[in-house]
């Protein structure tokens, strides 16, 4: 019996949106725009907060980087304060290989942009330069898609070979297969011995690998101001990888090391920042979640528009059909009966008008994402959300007039 009044409900839902498509259309409207408001916000927050910790995990999760600044403040209220300390050195990186005495990998990367990279007739300006020490794809997540890294002896003999990003690559090369060839950087020219796998567009990446020139840090050192004590000459970065240690037993040792490398006194502050990519995830959760509750009243408030405009029409559908309820409860239909009739045709309307609204959501995101350099899409969670949201908006639209047609007296109805 249940299942029937059910099935009776939906079929007569159908027919109503059917038989007053205006109406209808303007129902669904209102629920169209409320789903599409709260799950279009959350799914594009989302995407923008996945895109920009996809961007900072790069980094690895437990690598300890080695900066002047730290990440969990905002560099402007002390920015003085943390640029007069001394930035990360080779020689830093040295004696951490050697004194740091937990299981550990390290390397040290000077880089600099601004460079003009050619070939023949092809050139690319502002290219990124990258110079690593040899233990760097260790610490990092580096794939080279064609060709090989660098040897011991290339590296150690400082000799002229480049790894390019995919991008400088196919701008400079375009079809043809860079590895082998020669370009010419700072005057001289490199051979190509390998291309990077391509990324991807995300404006959030710590260092954008495809637009990336990638020398040796020996090589490096010839061309570049490696060892200037001026931070904004070259940039420099140190990396700490535990091997089977956690993260922040890594950092309390190397905080220490660090001290005695740098000979600070007991009573010196540290003259060094330790960050991991934890500490900008609480930053960014923090921020994300405000946005997220802005987003979700915003989305409420579009929903209780939706749901006003549904409740109206459920009233309007109880007053046309006031004499068939009394009929129906003249023959024996039960209050439950004539309750449950109008509430499941209301979330069925609310259902309908929310599908609508997640179609619309998708096609959006798709359009943006065309447009703009990162990925937003509504996962299986959302999408099940904004259901489950037609459905709840549905049942409290439609009870006030459900119960108001389950308590008409049947005499009273059929008169009317």
């Amino acid at each position: 019996m249940l299942f029937k009044v059910i099935y009776e409900s939906i079929v007569i839902a159908f027919q109503s949106l059917w038989a007053h498509k205006m109406r209808s259309f303007l129902s669904l409207l209102g629920i169209s725009i409320g789903i599409f408001c709260i799950i279009s916000v959350l799914a594009a927050v989302n995407s923008l907060e996945r895109s920009i910790k996809d961007g900072f995990e790069e980094l690895g999760s437990d690598v300890v980087i080695v900066d002047v600044f730290p990440w969990g403040e905002d560099p402007g209220q002390n920015y003085w304060k943390y640029a007069k300390r001394p930035p990360p050195s080779f020689n830093d990186h040295e004696k951490i290989s050697a004194k740091l005495k937990m299981p550990h990998k390290s390397a040290y990367a000077v880089y600099v942009d601004g460079r003009t990279i050619k070939y023949q007739n092809s050139s690319v300006e502002g290219a990124f330069i990258l110079g690593s020490t040899y233990d760097f794809p260790e610490v990092q997540n580096v794939n080279i898609e064609k060709g090989r890294y660098f040897t011991n002896n290339e590296y150690n003999t400082a000799s002229n070979k480049v790894i390019l990003g995919a991008k400088i690559a196919k701008e400079l090369f375009l079809l043809a297969d860079p590895v082998g060839k020669s370009v010419k950087l700072f005057g001289q020219k490199f051979q190509v011995i390998g291309v990077m796998k391509e990324e991807g567009d995300n404006p959030f990446n710590f260092i954008s690998y495809d637009e990336c020139t990638w020398i040796s840090y020996p090589t490096a050192r010839k061309f570049l101001e490696t060892e200037g004590k001026h931070r904004f000459s070259v940039g420099k970065i140190l990396y700490v990888k535990p091997t089977n240690n956690t993260g922040d037993e890594l950092k309390d040792a190397l905080r220490g090391t660090l001290r005695g490398i740098r000979k600070l006194k007991p009573s010196e502050k540290d003259n060094f920042s330790l960050n991991q990519v934890s500490a900008l995830n609480s930053v960014i959760d923090s921020v994300f979640g405000v946005v997220y509750i802005a987003g979700g009243l915003i989305g409420v408030f579009a929903l209780i528009v939706g749901m006003v405009s549904v409740a109206n029409i459920m009233f309007v559908s109880v007053k046309e059909r006031t004499n068939i309820i009394g009929i129906k409860k003249a023959l024996g239909a039960k209050n439950y009966v004539i309750l449950l009739e109008f509430l499941v045709e209301s979330i069925v309307l609310c259902v309908v008008g929310g599908i609508i609204g997640l179609g619309l959501v998708q096609l959006v995101l798709k359009i943006v994402s065309s447009v703009l350099p990162i990925e937003f899409y509504a996962s299986t969670k959302y999408m099940i959300i904004g259901v489950l949201c037609s459905i709840i908006v549905g049942m409290i639209a439609g009870l006030i007039p459900a119960l108001q047609a389950s308590r008409m007296d049947p005499v009273e109805a059929i008169r009317s």
